[in-house]
């Protein structure tokens, strides 16, 4: 069964940048799921899997403008530690951290931190970079109408309410 619209696709992965350094992974032991069609993961990388069957692998180069945007200088923000999503036991710079917003949670990097305060750096962790997607698909299957309606996959590599 080819990936296609509401199709749940467990994949794991290596993602470097173009210079080869390594960023993260999701190996066969604990792949991702994503629900394709539905804005899940990239555009770009989405738009690459689309009609690959399990089994299968693929490398996807995507430049910054079709993953994370140009790196944005100065796009800082001072904001309460209240708004964090997680409770962090210590935030040195350099901690991705999660923060919550209006439009729901970003990604930051912690630049400094105050007892109450904290400076972050609000470019995604990987913004300004090309990325280099090496991807196995592991499993593809149709998707329930739950994972339809709440438009992500659940269970394994996926979301869990």
């Amino acid at each position: 069964m080819p990936i296609q619209k509401n199709s749940v696709v467990l994949f794991s992965y290596r993602l470097s940048e173009k210079e080869g350094n390594p960023l993260e992974e999701a190996n066969d032991s604990a792949p991702m799921a994503y629900l394709h069609g539905h804005g899940n993961i990239i555009p770009a990388l989405e738009e690459e899997l689309e009609g690959l069957d399990s089994g299968e692998s693929k490398t996807v180069t995507l430049s910054p403008e079709q993953a994370y945007g140009a790196r944005k200088e100065n796009w800082t923000q001072k904001v309460p530690i209240k708004h964090l999503a997680s409770k962090h036991k210590r935030l040195l710079p350099g901690t991705l951290v999660k923060l919550n917003t209006e439009k729901g949670t970003v990604d930051a990097t912690v630049i400094k931190a105050g007892k109450f305060m904290i400076d972050l750096d609000l470019n995604h962790p990987f913004a300004g970079k090309t990325l280099i997607f090496d991807i196995t698909i592991n499993e593809i299957r149709d998707a329930t109408d739950e994972e339809i309606s709440h438009g992500h996959a659940h269970g394994v590599g996926g979301h869990h309410h």
